[in-house]
């Protein structure tokens, strides 16, 4: 595999953030991963953490160096998070379940298999255009669907941060796949959380910003636009994104090449769980949050 990939996470104007992504690849396969913590429930950020981190120690274990059936392992990963987040929040004793978004992409053999649960969302960018997009689970994305409210009165509308499916909720997630989708040499494959999407009138302006050919600097330079766009109101904004480009000729020094790799040989880009700026702990007991995330999800990816 030959790719050029970026990600970055920023708080905005947020106190904290609750948003969680990371990548990881194998000689074979490749890895995005996008989690957003949802507000108003007790640590986001331990859920959306969970969720990334069952991911990517899931794939460390199977990508060797591919994952045998991708969508089965999307499936059943995001259903291991879900409990393992449970589980957190039972030890805890927690009155309720924190919650949190999720949409994964597995890409092998040239082919990308995709999941998600609420509204981070996953772009397949192709000639400037939008060619693929999950659609949310949200009350607001139903209206539409349903013809009761218009794309205008969408990005207005009271309910637009209201999703009915999750991670760590009551009812098991509800899980939308994607069809195979063989990638072409110059696609874009975009995951990003709804502080990226949200405050934008349309989808043609993530097509524009992720043109460039460098995402190394686009996606920094489009972070600073959305930023100055909502000013002190901006939410969380996260965003991976990877540009296809599989032959190996003109090989640029910014690329991935994967070529080389071992068979066992894993490559991982995952930000450390780190202290709230809201929390009030100690190192000993940001230590012992990371134990006690790391044993919820030893229990659903074992033999790590």
């Amino acid at each position: 595999m030959r790719f050029t990939i970026y990600q970055e996470s920023r708080r905005g104007g947020r106190s904290n953030n609750e948003d969680r992504l990371a990548h990881c690849y194998s000689r074979d396969a490749l890895l995005l991963i996008v989690a957003d913590g949802m507000g108003g429930h007790y640590f986001g950020e331990i859920a959306s953490q969970i969720a990334v981190q069952t991911f990517v120690d899931a794939f460390k274990k199977e990508a060797q160096p591919r994952v045998s059936e991708p969508f089965a392992f999307l499936h059943a990963r995001a259903l291991d998070a879900h409990d393992a987040i449970l589980e957190y929040a039972r030890k805890q004793r927690f009155p309720d379940a924190p919650r949190t978004t999720l949409v994964a992409c597995l890409v092998q053999d040239g082919v990308a298999h995709w999941a998600h649960a609420g509204d981070s969302r996953l772009y397949l960018i192709r000639d400037g255009e939008i060619a693929a997009r999950t659609r949310d689970h949200s009350i607001v994305q139903r209206m539409l669907d349903e013809g009761r409210i218009t794309p205008n009165e969408a990005k207005r509308h009271p309910d637009r941060n209201r999703i009915y499916s999750c991670l760590g909720g009551p009812q098991k997630p509800e899980l939308d796949f994607s069809h195979k989708t063989p990638l072409q040499i110059g696609d874009v494959l975009a995951l990003c959380t709804d502080g990226v999407w949200g405050p934008l009138p349309n989808d043609v302006m993530i097509a524009q910003a992720l043109e460039d050919k460098n995402l190394i600097q686009a996606v920094p330079r489009f972070m600073d636009r959305l930023e100055r766009i909502c000013g002190a109101q901006s939410d969380n904004l996260s965003l991976v994104a990877v540009r296809w480009e599989e032959n190996y000729a003109d090989f640029d020094t910014s690329s991935v090449s994967t070529q080389d790799m071992s068979v066992t040989e894993i490559a991982t880009c995952v930000e450390p769980f780190s202290k709230p700026p809201r929390a009030e702990l100690s190192d000993d007991e940001i230590e012992r949050a990371i134990e006690e995330i790391r044993a919820a999800i030893d229990k659903y990816v074992p033999g790590r």
